[in-house]
């Protein structure tokens, strides 16, 4: 059988969306109470797993301190105790003391007045401050202050580049202006609506962060990214990839 003609990165990309999207649904990502969990959380989670950083958030919220007034009134031996379990657990406590330090001198402590800066101005801000990379940044724009900013991480890096969307030496903002940009004109209606037709993963229940309001296109950021980690947790593995179940593999070159 003559194979299909190769699409171009940003075709695929849209490809992608919607195979996945009308099928899968909303993943509700990012599962959160508040804004200021979500950024604690996308601190947190630099090099360890998900569960390991729940267990820290969980501690805190035992401990009353997923706030920034708590934070910053905490002692930093506390901090560091309480996030033990997300690993370099002494570097992340000092950077979350940095944050409210940065919050609370630029913005006198609201993350309201963060939030309504404009998103390049507040981007830059987010950077300059020690441990927040491209991908902490971006996920505190689009999951805590609804901006419509995509994050990239490993899981779409992997997955795009294994596709033929880029080469390894892709720079993460180049993978990002991709995204964006396929992206910008897809809907959101559609989600969920037709018949199930791939084995659907299990996806986070709703939380009052999943659900907030925010643009179409924010939306669209949010749950290409949810069904990308999707894909790259069950199919798209580092090391063992299950490509010929994967419900992306026509799409291989």
């Amino acid at each position: 059988m003559k194979p299909a003609p190769r699409k171009t990165p940003a075709a695929l990309v849209r490809a992608i969306y919607r195979k996945l999207a009308p099928s899968w649904g909303p993943q509700h990502w990012w599962p959160a109470e508040t804004a200021f969990e979500i950024i604690v959380g996308a601190m947190l989670t630099q090099n360890t797993s998900w569960k390991n950083v729940e267990r820290a958030i969980c501690c805190l919220r035992s401990a009353g301190a997923l706030s920034p007034a708590a934070i910053r009134d905490l002692p930093l031996s506390k901090l560091e105790e309480l996030v033990r379990s997300s690993g370099y657990y002494r570097q992340k406590a000092a950077r979350l003391k940095g944050f409210v330090s940065f919050l609370d001198e630029k913005y006198g402590g609201s993350l309201e007045k963060m939030f309504s800066a404009p998103t390049l101005q507040l981007r830059s801000e987010l950077l300059a401050l020690n441990g927040i990379g491209p991908e902490t940044a971006d996920s505190i724009l689009l999951y805590a202050g609804n901006r419509e900013v995509f994050v990239v991480d490993a899981y779409t890096r992997r997955i795009l580049e294994r596709h033929g969307a880029f080469g390894p030496a892709a720079k993460y903002d180049e993978i990002r202006t991709l995204v964006e940009h396929a992206l910008r004109c897809e809907k959101t209606a559609s989600i969920g609506t037709q018949p199930q037709s791939l084995p659907k993963p299990r996806a986070h229940e709703p939380s009052p962060m999943s659900t907030a309001e925010r643009s179409q296109l924010a939306q669209v950021y949010n749950e290409m990214h949810g069904l990308l980690v999707q894909i790259g947790k069950h199919y798209c593995r580092r090391l063992e990839p299950n490509c010929p179940e994967c419900p992306l593999r026509e799409f291989l070159p």
